[in-house]
């Protein structure tokens, strides 16, 4: 034996690499992911306990997981997935909330925080995209939204509404991060109203399976409001290319988007969400006045043929009655709205109209301030008076503040493109308009694509005015008719 371990074959013999090196990346990968499959197998059977054997549940963790593979192999491009598909998932991602410690959980939590973790990302990668402004039009209402949660009762609930807003953030500074240039900007914008495509098919379904008195399109959000809001973004981002398509575009690309923002506006009419009506109806007002006088005939003309679309002339005529509060009256949704506002600054004491009760105060509240409630804990039904309510006015400030600041960086596009400007600032005027009457700071898929979009505007406006584009015969606009021609700039 001593022998043959002398002999020259043995000592050829060369130990594998692992031996010699197990400290490399590869092999402690390796290692790890073997002993990931066996601690998931391991527990295989307490998740199909937890999740009570439901299937859409038991995908969840499998689909976060690839969440999670596609954030390393593309930041960006997973960003863009979710902005594509996240409007058709409200309904979809329901199905995988569990209980977790007393929490409802599932996989629409861990995409919130993969979309903080993409623009953390995307701004270690790039830290000088965003600019200083940009921070401070954000930075003052986080802070007090922070101090707003550390101060709350409610913690878990505060720090989920936290969490919530600060992806709006991460949204807008996605927006910020995808764009470089003009092209870059329509790409965004495409991309949102592509978004819209799963929830227009799936009104039709919506619409065959539950058509009737009382019906309200949902389609794939879990809510009518949610969907009219979320149209409010997408009719004004579809209205805006249409506007500017190129002059070389085909008859038949020009009537179909002429047709599917008149399918827009009717899925609009059909969720009976007046304030929606009214935030759209204001914005092609101000663009008729601003831009084409005819629109205010075209305005009338779909006005008075709504009203015979079933059931939007009830919900116009429901305001009318059930004004008064009394023993066994019934309040429209406006009175109530009032009658609850009234009951929840009276129920404050003076202190806390400057400092507010603490962040999701309002919802656990209600039960104990509004007569009404019962054992139902009600949201504010009003951004300003959740505000109020829960920061105090140094809240409102901070949040009017962060409206202010933006509306002023889209401004800046008034001088290279007046239609983009005066588009993303009326999106954010509706938003405050539909916030005067509606909880929508829990309206996560509409402030997605809101902050989404107005990142994408505020970064063109410093893109532009940074290095304005040069104008070259490719670049000159075709004549067009007043009054359009003295207040759009060249299409692209």
């Amino acid at each position: 034996m001593p022998a043959l371990l002398k002999s020259p074959a043995w000592r050829s013999l060369k130990a594998p690499d692992f031996i010699k090196n197990p400290f490399r990346l590869i092999y402690v990968m390796v290692v790890l992911a073997v002993c990931l499959a066996g601690l998931l197998g391991a527990a295989t059977p307490i998740l199909v306990e937890l999740m009570d054997g439901s299937l859409s549940k038991l995908v969840a963790l499998p689909a976060a997981m690839v969440f999670g593979l596609l954030v390393i192999y593309d930041r960006k491009l997973t960003l863009l997935l979710i902005v594509v598909l996240r409007a058709g998932g409200d309904n979809a991602l329901e199905f995988t909330r569990f209980s977790l410690g007393g929490y409802m959980v599932g996989i629409g939590g861990v995409i919130n925080g993969i979309v903080i973790l993409l623009a953390l990302l995307l701004v270690f990668e790039r830290p000088k995209v965003l600019p200083g402004r940009a921070y401070m039009a954000w930075a003052p209402f986080l802070v007090i939204l922070a101090l707003g949660a550390v101060h709350s009762p409610f913690t878990g609930e505060s720090v989920r509404l936290f969490l919530q807003q600060l992806s709006y953030f991460a949204m807008f500074v996605g927006g910020y991060q995808c764009v470089a240039d003009r092209a870059d900007f329509r790409r965004m914008l495409r991309l949102v109203v592509w978004s819209s495509a799963i929830p227009v098919l799936y009104a039709f379904v919506d619409i065959a399976l539950h058509f009737g008195g009382g019906f309200r399109l949902e389609s794939t959000f879990a809510h009518p409001n949610v969907l009219a809001f979320y149209l409010t973004v997408i009719i004004v981002v579809a209205f805006y290319l249409l506007k500017t398509m190129d002059p070389g575009a085909s008859g038949a690309a020009r009537l179909g988007l002429v047709a599917y923002v008149l399918l827009l506006l009717l899925m609009l009419l059909l969720t009976k969400t007046r304030s929606a009506w009214l935030a759209t109806a204001i914005g092609f007002a101000l663009y008729a006045l601003i831009f084409e006088r005819r629109f205010l005939v075209y305005m009338v003309l779909l006005g008075v043929g709504a009203l015979f679309v079933p059931g939007i002339g009830d919900r116009l005529l429901d305001l009318g009655q059930g004004n008064e509060v009394a023993t066994y009256a019934t309040l429209n949704s406006f009175a109530w709205r009032v009658y609850l506002w009234e009951c929840a600054f009276a129920w404050m004491t003076p202190l806390h109209y400057v400092w507010g009760l603490g962040l999701q105060t309002f919802a656990e509240y209600s039960p104990i301030f509004f007569p009404l409630a019962g054992k139902t804990k009600f949201g504010a039904h009003s951004v300003f008076v959740q505000l109020i309510f829960e920061l105090g006015v140094i809240g409102l400030l901070a949040f009017l503040w962060q409206s202010a600041s933006l509306i002023r960086q889209l401004a800046r596009l008034l001088k290279f493109d007046k239609l983009a400007s005066f588009s993303l600032i009326l999106i954010i005027l509706s938003f405050l308009i539909c916030s005067f009457s509606d909880n929508m700071f829990y309206y996560l898929s509409y402030n997605w694509y809101l902050w989404f979009v107005v990142g994408a505007g505020c970064a063109l406006a410093r893109v532009l005015a940074v290095t304005p584009p040069k104008v070259t015969a490719s670049t000159v606009p075709p004549p067009m008719t007043a009054p359009y021609q003295s207040a759009v700039q060249p299409r692209y």
